[in-house]
């Protein structure tokens, strides 16, 4: 009884959430040349495929995978770490017909990182392609500029051979796709579903990313303390990119489950909105992405055709990152909320921002901390890439230093936003008593609306003797 009981909730769940993911299928960023019509016959023949007595058993299995799937690896360079490291670094790699970024990649990988950060990570590289002289090649390449991190285990170079693929021919035309795409879209589902199936035991987390990215200054220290600020929280997937799958972190005992995801879908769609489909269905509902981001898209052809890809994240920032420690608060605000875009999602790490119709005069956007902070620097964004006028255009930043019946007193205009934007550090030097309160008041009405981006906080750090 227990387990038909079992079953029937699995079966409803699965269920409501395939229509809850599908409902709100996105728009990925592959450069379809389809139009709206298409995608939504595309859309509906998913659905109708995934949400299949056949793929309802295949969810069954999915949900209790704990181990590897059998895959016969080879290795190309390298040995895989005696010791679990904490993060491991997946990049799949393919022949290109225009451009080759892998090696500029890894460099970027190990020049961002200091000798403490890579002793707790393995980069581990899966080349992919069915042409093996081309491999071997660059695996002798690889190796011949980066011998020391080999050696030393902190690089690993694999190949998964063709005989552990499915079928890649005479697939599904999900979203009207040519036979060419689908095929391309197909195999590097289950390029990546073999690479995550190989990693799941080396490290507690893993991280996905392109052979043609760019990576910030100390990117492992930032996401250690980005995975610390989640402690005690339930989450899926956390991302250090808004692009694609670079940048997407998981704990690496949902690998083997991500891997058979990625397995028994493979034909459906791109991997990027498959990944999405995983968070949605381990229910983690919302995009939990860190910013500034850790990973850039470097790679001006794509690997498919050799075509020109010129996405760029507007979020990275190549220096040293130090995420803000945004202590908890509650956010108030009087201008008037546009739609579904609130106010948290300003001070949050929920993707997504505030957007608030044309403020006036005196308006204010508060962040009330639930205890008293010392910080040290505030930085506010207002406007984005796709919508620049939607900038405050003027208004000051207050801290409120006294809290009564929770209403903020004793405010200190700290400055400025200039052109929409303000930076400030050394605060503690200003503000001498502890923060209950940051406001951002309105100074002028304007007609335009305004995007309040992101508002970080970072905290005074007191000295350890």
């Amino acid at each position: 009884m227990r387990c038909f009981l079992k079953r029937t909730v699995i079966l409803s769940a699965c269920s409501l959430c395939l229509l809850f993911v599908f409902k709100n299928l996105h728009e990925g960023n592959e450069d379809f040349n389809t139009n709206e019509e298409e995608k939504r016959l595309g859309r509906e023949i998913a659905l109708n495929q995934l949400y299949s007595i056949r793929n309802v058993h295949n969810f069954l299995e999915l949900w209790n995978a704990s181990s590897v799937m059998n895959v016969s690896y080879q290795y190309l360079a390298g040995i895989p770490p005696l010791k679990k490291k904490y993060l491991t670094i997946g990049l799949s790699s393919v022949k290109r017909q225009r451009g080759n970024y892998l090696q500029e990649t890894l460099k970027s990988i190990f020049k961002q990182s200091t000798n403490e950060e890579l002793k707790d990570m393995v980069v581990v590289v899966h080349l992919a392609d069915f042409d093996v002289e081309w491999n071997s090649r660059t695996a002798q390449e690889i190796s011949s500029k980066f011998v020391h991190y080999i050696i030393s285990g902190h690089l690993l170079i694999i190949h998964a051979p063709e005989k552990n693929y499915p079928p890649l021919t005479g697939l599904k035309r999900n979203f009207n796709d040519p036979p060419n795409r689908v095929t391309f879209r197909s195999k590097q589902n289950i390029d990546y579903a073999f690479l995550l199936n190989f990693c799941a035991s080396l490290s507690d987390y893993y991280i996905m990313i392109e052979d043609d990215v760019y990576c910030a200054k100390s990117f492992f220290t930032a996401i250690k303390k980005a995975v610390a600020s989640r402690e005690g929280s339930y989450w899926v997937t956390l991302e250090f990119s808004k692009l694609g799958y670079i940048g997407k972190l998981y704990h690496s005992r949902e690998l083997p489950r991500l891997a058979q995801f990625l397995f028994l879908f493979y034909q459906e769609m791109p991997c990027d909105w498959l990944l999405t489909h995983f968070r949605n269905l381990l229910t983690q509902k919302e995009v939990i992405r860190f910013r500034p981001s850790l990973f850039q898209h470097n790679g001006y052809y794509s690997s498919f055709q050799g075509t020109a890809n010129k996405l760029k994240d507007d979020d990275f920032e190549g220096d040293s990152v130090d995420f803000p420690d945004n202590p908890p608060a509650d956010i108030h605000t009087s201008i008037t909320v546009f739609e579904q875009y609130a106010p948290h999602k300003a001070y949050s790490n929920v993707d997504g921002y505030f957007w608030g119709k044309s403020p006036h005069v005196n308006n204010h956007f508060t962040v009330m901390f639930i205890k008293p902070v010392n910080i040290s620097h505030i930085n506010i964004r207002t406007g984005t890439q796709e919508r620049p006028n939607d900038i405050l255009h003027s208004g000051k930043v207050e801290i409120g230093t006294k809290m009564t019946n929770k209403m903020c007193g004793d405010y200190i205009s700290i400055g400025d936003l200039a052109r929409g934007q303000f930076d400030q550090s050394g605060i503690e030097h200003l503000i001498k008593s502890p923060a209950e309160c940051i406001r951002i008041l309105v100074t002028n009405d304007q007609k335009e609306w305004v995007i309040i981006k992101s508002i970080n906080v970072w905290t005074k750090k007191e000295n350890i003797a």
